[in-house]
């Protein structure tokens, strides 16, 4: 499975908090909802308008749990089907994490161990969901405090051949990249290095802040311009379709979004949206 997504350019994560600031950007080629936030037969009127206009909105789910042990859940795989249908979007994206174990819900994106059970498990429940979409899968790699202990991969063979096994897409958080490298004490370009960009469908940025001796990726801090710096080495091996600004709380006054916009597209290249 070869699939491919439009050129998205530079886009940012639609928030009800800050949807005006959103649709008003002139430029703006495409943005992401939490799939999980859509009310199937009333999605909220500010995307429509975004969609009508040319925008591609990707549904981006957060609780699939496919590295869970157990089956993905029939009805949250058909629910992002019809996000996917009701915003015509070009593809959806989901975590390599597991959320819930024996029904008990963990409330947080926690990581799967590294090993061939995992990714066994990982690569059927990834096929499942792909046999009920009517777009593209692309999966993200989460920011991690902490890894399991008996690890037989490293983390850029386990997602290649994740990505081989599945036929999916790669959605590659460039912040999760950084504080992974950072909290671990690793270059963060040795794992740039390792995975097959041209998988990369597109990819979220955002900032984080360090508390205790642990970064932490909140969304909710100015982008570092480390993580600019990994934009740049990234689009100098292959520039990804797209680019996606995360923001989730403590939003700053609009001039500051379009800042961190602007500087996103300079570092990549792609045109500005503000």
């Amino acid at each position: 499975m070869n699939e491919t997504v439009p050129g998205l350019g530079v886009g940012i994560g639609w928030r009800p908090e800050i949807s005006g600031f959103v649709e008003g950007l002139p430029g703006l080629r495409f943005t992401e909802v939490i799939a999980e936030s859509v009310h199937i037969g009333h999605p909220p009127p500010e995307l429509l308008a975004l969609r009508e206009r040319g925008a591609a909105v990707v549904p981006h789910g957060v609780k699939l749990s496919l590295g869970g042990a157990e089956p993905v859940d029939a009805g949250r795989v058909a629910h992002l089907a019809a996000c996917a249908e009701a915003l015509r979007a070009p593809l959806v994206s989901e975590h390599v994490a597991f959320v819930r174990a024996g029904g008990i819900e963990a409330g947080h994106l926690l990581p799967v161990p590294r090993t061939r059970a995992a990714l066994d498990v990982l690569t059927a429940n990834i096929r499942r969901t792909q046999a009920e979409l009517p777009v593209p899968l692309a999966v993200e790699p989460i920011a991690t405090l902490f890894d399991w202990p008996g690890a037989e991969y490293e983390e850029g063979d386990f997602l290649t051949e994740l990505l081989e096994r599945s036929g999916a897409l790669l959605l590659l958080d460039i912040a999760n990249v950084y504080a992974n490298a950072r909290n671990r004490g690793e270059d963060p370009l040795a794992l740039l290095d390792r995975l097959p960009l041209e998988r990369v469908a597109y990819c979220h940025i955002a900032g984080g802040t360090q508390e205790d001796g642990r970064y932490h990726d909140t969304h909710a801090a100015p982008v570092p311009a480390e993580v600019l710096d990994l934009v740049r080495e990234l689009c100098a091996r292959h520039r990804p379709p797209g680019l996606l600004l995360e923001r989730d709380g403590r939003y700053p006054p609009a001039a500051e979004l379009c800042a961190e916009l602007d500087a996103i597209a300079a570092a990549s290249g792609h045109t500005p949206v503000t």
